[in-house]
């Protein structure tokens, strides 16, 4: 899985659990049998993790609390933290993204990376008009402002995932708080021409600004 933080150009690579899982415990050491140690990934030099992703939480079952206890152990460490957010597709049908959303908000703390990633857009092909994204990209900044403070809010990155490709990362980066992108590893991540592509659509953002 490939990560693209546009606002500031930085290009974060999460291989698959073979490699280096970027998952991380709540804490230190013990005997955990298939999780990963914040210091371990440490030693070997990397810099995030990746929490709440939807897998982790409507696959593997982890809630709010447990994920919120992960990202705080992380943080703590100096590890950097994209937690990801979104909903499912009966919820945004019900009107209740931004409800999920902001629940799902409360496991984390301030420093982190928003990924607003709905799942109903993850793999299948089908993504948000940019109006859509921008919509929730903005919702959890205002919330951010409301709650913390209008500083953590302009400065706290907030991206999108979900069927992310070169056809349409063009048109997402053009919206004003979406500041880069989560690309899932089995699409366009794979593909160097089109991870290039969506990259420069956000530095291009980037240099108009």
């Amino acid at each position: 899985m490939y990560i693209f933080l546009g606002k500031f150009a930085d290009v974060v690579v999460a291989p698959p659990f073979l490699y280096i899982d970027q998952n991380c415990w709540t804490g230190k050491g013990g005997a955990f049998t298939g999780e990963i140690s914040v210091e371990q990934l440490k030693d070997i030099g990397c810099k995030w993790v990746i929490l709440g992703h939807s897998e982790r939480r409507y696959v593997i079952g982890e809630n709010d609390e447990f994920i919120g206890k992960k990202a705080a152990y992380a943080l703590s460490q100096k590890v950097g933290v994209i937690a990801c957010i979104g909903e499912l597709l009966e919820e945004r049908e019900a009107g209740k993204t931004f409800d999920v959303c902001f629940q799902q908000l409360k496991a984390f703390a301030d420093d982190v990376v928003i990924a607003y990633e709905p799942l109903w857009a993850i793999g299948t092909g089908k993504v948000p008009t940019p109006e859509q994204a921008q919509e929730v990209h903005a919702a959890v900044r205002d919330r951010l402002s409301k709650n913390v403070s209008a500083e953590v809010a302009s400065k706290t990155r907030i991206i999108y995932g979900g069927s992310v490709n070169r056809g349409n990362s063009s048109n997402l980066a053009k919206k004003e708080d979406i500041d880069g992108f989560l690309v899932g590893g089995g699409g366009a991540s794979l593909k160097g021409p089109e991870f290039a592509t969506i990259i420069n659509s956000v530095t291009s953002k980037k240099v108009a600004a």
